[in-house]
């Protein structure tokens, strides 16, 4: 999900069974490349001797990074970039003039399309109209504030509208993977588009950088669901304290795995008052992901045979990581699994991704049981869901969603599937991840409305 956004190795499968043809010769590498994702600019410095080790650099200046060694391999036309911890990888080929670098950045569970170009290329400047710009008709502050249990301090930005108040107020929580507060995604800021909305609807907003990211506290590493339920229940505490605030109308709105922490904190004392729910997940785990990575290779693939192959695969994988707690050994044997494919070339280049589907984090989604918590929500829920989302899959999702929260005995409960809207709820034509910086549109309007209408509806005095 976004982000999380998860991709699994049998997705990868898709891609890589169909790797270049080996050439004789081909022209060096070396030199500098770069490429963007969004404002966050990526400079590879690559030496590609005829004879002798490859070698490789990257330099990430808006996040001081500089100099980081790189693993770097060349099978065939395609160009592997890597380092093991954080697990980072740039997966690409080269393109017909030898002038880019067409691939995706792995970071952690999360893919994003990534070209790079040799030093002097020009790209084209980023759209988003709808990033929200000042001056604003409302107030905003930095602000802090602690998640004792965990002692970290986490930092945020805080909106009020204008006016008297009281307000009611709501927390956002971002998907999976390292978020800062915006969600910023290729360029979008689609939490800062919703807080705008929100705020101007009459909605106080707060909305934080994860743990260890941007100016919060902490490190995301090692952490799981249970810890971001934890934040979200301290950024309930800070906005219940808030001059200006109504106290009993402060809710949680989650997008894709924080959703899944917003339902925790629900059935907490002193949970939310309301929920949203964005592309937040009601299937199992596992088999979420087997639907996820079914969904992925559709916009590749319509081959019964291959798709059955790929199910195949990643239920396998999922059965390895549930019956093998160890992590070395669940990578050796998924290592052993991929090489059964026939790709061990390509397999000796999935390490990264190995680690990440050995984190804590990702055995906690396989694991996770959203049926044994969305029973126990009380308050007013709205789920949304996009109906190209191919990471948290709409209908079923949703179908999961209203049925177990019927069961609990919830009676407010509004579920609704939004047709032609991908993951980051835009519009969109496959709803492929390849898309997501394409699409000039951060968060549909129809969307943002509807989320407004229903929090101040649930608000009213």
């Amino acid at each position: 999900m976004l982000n999380a956004t998860r991709f699994i190795l049998a997705s990868t499968l898709v891609a890589l069974s169909a790797s270049a043809h080996a050439q004789t010769t081909r022209p060096s590498l070396s030199g500098d490349w770069s490429g963007s994702l969004g404002p966050i600019e990526f400079i590879m410095h690559l030496t590609d001797p005829a004879t002798g080790p490859r070698t490789a650099t990257l330099d990430i200046p808006a996040q001081k990074v500089q100099g980081m060694s790189l693993q770097f391999t060349t099978p065939a036309d395609s160009v592997y970039l890597s380092i093991a911890q954080p697990p980072y990888r740039f997966a690409g080929r080269r393109s017909g003039d030898g002038q880019q670098l067409v691939g995706e950045w792995q970071q952690g569970l999360r893919v994003f399309p990534l070209t790079l170009s040799r030093a002097g290329a020009t790209s084209k400047a980023v759209v988003r109209p709808q990033t929200p710009q000042p001056p604003f008709p409302y107030q905003s502050a930095d602000v802090t504030f602690k998640n004792e249990k965990a002692n970290v301090t986490l930092a945020g930005t805080y909106t009020v509208p204008t006016g008297m108040g009281p307000f009611p107020a709501v927390a956002l929580l971002t998907g999976s993977g390292a978020q800062d507060r915006d969600e910023t995604i290729l360029g979008h800021k689609p939490f800062a588009v919703l807080a705008d909305h929100l705020t101007r609807q009459g909605i106080a907003v707060l909305r934080f950088d994860d743990r260890g990211v941007g100016q919060s506290g902490g490190t995301l590493t090692g952490t799981t669901s249970a810890d971001y339920t934890a934040d979200a229940q301290a950024a309930l505490a800070w906005l219940r304290a808030q001059p200006g605030i109504r106290k009993t109308q402060v809710g949680l709105l989650g997008h894709s795995q924080g959703g899944t922490a917003a339902v925790g904190a629900a059935i907490q004392p002193k949970g939310p008052d309301f929920l949203v729910l964005l592309a937040s997940p009601a299937m199992p785990g596992d088999e979420m992901l087997v639907q996820q990575s079914l969904a992925m290779a559709r916009l590749t693939t319509k081959d019964p045979a291959q798709l059955a192959d790929i199910e195949k695969v990643q239920r396998a994988m999922t059965q390895i990581l549930q019956k093998t707690p160890d992590n070395a050994q669940a990578r050796a044997q998924l290592m052993t699994l991929y090489n059964a494919t026939g790709n061990a070339q390509m397999a000796a280049q999935l390490e990264p991704q190995l680690v990440s589907m050995t984190s804590p984090n990702y055995r906690q989604i396989l694991a996770d049981r959203p049926a044994q918590t969305l029973v126990k929500v009380r308050c007013p829920v709205l789920a949304l869901g996009g109906s190209k989302d191919i990471q948290v899959i709409a209908t079923p999702n949703l179908t999961a969603t209203a049925a177990i929260l019927k069961t609990g005995g919830n009676r407010d409960v509004t579920v609704k599937e939004l047709p032609g809207l991908n993951h980051l709820f835009q519009t969109a034509t496959t709803g492929g991840t390849a898309e997501y910086g394409t699409i000039e549109e951060t968060f549909a309007p129809a969307a943002l409305q509807l989320i407004g209408d229903w929090v101040m509806k649930h608000t009213a005095k």
